[in-house]
């Protein structure tokens, strides 16, 4: 946990916050700080800053804020990404989460497993976790836009041309195509499918869409391998 992350309601207006569970018991027992410390926080898709701890005990911790510091920018990446296994899911959520991606799209595909939406794992109070555990990782506190899509064709059809703009839309699948650019510098569209990869009808849907198919390689990789994989050549800040 590399920042306190705080909702907008914990601060009151002389900037106190009250911690107990989880926050206060990482404070006391990893970071090991005790009063008079100034810890990283930040409020939930807000300003980040420091707090000084005023006051601590075994059940609660209070502290003293100061936000002056813009978040931190967002990565230039809006991820369309077909529903992982649910274990995958959690690790990929906060994956995106760490490196700053704004909107993720998580889509329906022929190898998707059709259980896998029934999920608990796909509650919003469930993505939800995993994104902050991200943010807490990263330092970061503006949570990702996760939006669920069950229906490929629709999607592709009818929003992915719109999601994207202008800006291009790569789809990553095995293959003789060209290799994915290694320094993608302004907003793009990156397009990642299940294990197995699209099929042939949704690559060749996704292309008459504005998707340009790409390869990472002759390595077949995973999914929660391949979207920090390709989020971290494309990082820029």
């Amino acid at each position: 946990m590399n920042i306190i992350l705080l909702e907008a309601t914990e601060v009151s207006s002389d900037q106190i916050v009250s911690l107990s569970g989880r926050r206060h018991k990482h404070v006391r027992d990893v970071l090991h700080s005790t009063e008079g410390d100034s810890l990283r926080v930040g409020v939930i898709n807000g300003a980040t800053g420091t707090g000084l701890i005023l006051s601590m005990n075994e059940v609660t911790l209070e502290l003293r804020v100061e936000l002056m510091d813009a978040p931190l920018p967002y990565h230039s990446t809006t991820l369309v990404l077909a529903l992982p296994r649910p274990k995958m899911l959690r690790r990929t959520l906060r994956s995106c989460a760490e490196f700053g991606v704004r909107d993720i799209h998580i889509i329906q595909s022929y190898r998707v497993e059709k259980s896998y939406w029934q999920s608990p794992l796909l509650k919003p109070e469930k993505i939800r976790e995993a994104l902050l555990a991200g943010l807490e990782r990263s330092g970061d506190t503006r949570l990702p836009v996760v939006t669920l899509h069950r229906r490929f064709k629709p999607f592709v059809e009818d929003q992915l041309a719109g999601i994207a703009g202008k800006n291009p839309i790569f789809l990553l699948h095995p293959g003789d195509f060209p290799p994915l650019e290694t320094s993608l510098l302004g907003p793009h569209v990156i397009m990642i499918g299940p294990e197995g990869g699209f099929i042939p009808y949704e690559v060749d849907l996704a292309c008459r869409s504005g998707a340009q198919p790409r390869s990472l390689g002759s390595r077949i990789l995973s999914v929660d391998t391949t979207v920090p994989a390709v989020l971290g050549r494309t990082l820029t800040q």
